[in-house]
């Protein structure tokens, strides 16, 4: 690692804002490779929240610090809040905790593969607040979004 990598590193340590592309292929054992520099971005602890996205078939990857803020606006819900249990019921059900490796390699429990259509290559989409895992023919489909679909994207967000 050069010296403009290790305090690039340093100052963005643990600060959960994943950017950025990445194709891994999936080893003979079903185990993905985390890319250092998101490891950095996790902090610890050293894993990962793996969930079903809600709208595609992709699976979308949070650090612990991350879902925990979004998890802070399922509680405020009443316990009678039926929807809001269903939500949770399924979704927790649904996702898994991985914690890598020595290598940075985490492995996904095969439902979420399969639901996700990941068999061999997966593209890691960074999102800031977490990333996305893709089948690499899903990914070309949603990914060419024209100039106009950004912008009306961006003034929906604020951004």
């Amino acid at each position: 690692m050069d010296e403009n990598n290790a305090i690039l590193e340093k100052e963005t340590k643990g600060y959960g804002i994943f950017v950025g592309e990445f194709t891994h292929s999936l080893d003979p054992k079903k185990r993905l490779t985390i890319p250092s520099e998101w490891r950095v971005q996790v902090g610890t602890p050293k894993s990962l929240y793996v969930l079903r996205d809600v709208t595609d078939k992709c699976l979308c990857v949070f650090s612990a610090s991350e879902l925990q803020r979004r998890i802070e606006s399922i509680r405020h819900h009443s316990i009678a809040d039926t929807k809001a249990r269903q939500f949770s019921r399924i979704l927790g059900a649904k996702s898994d905790l991985v914690a890598w490796d020595s290598q940075g390699r985490i492995r996904i429990k095969d439902e979420l593969l399969d639901f996700a259509g990941l068999i061999d290559q997966v593209v890691m989409v960074g999102t800031f607040h977490s990333f996305e895992l893709w089948n690499p023919d899903n990914w070309n489909k949603v990914s060419g979004s024209d100039t106009g679909t950004i912008r009306e994207a961006a003034q929906y967000v604020g951004f």
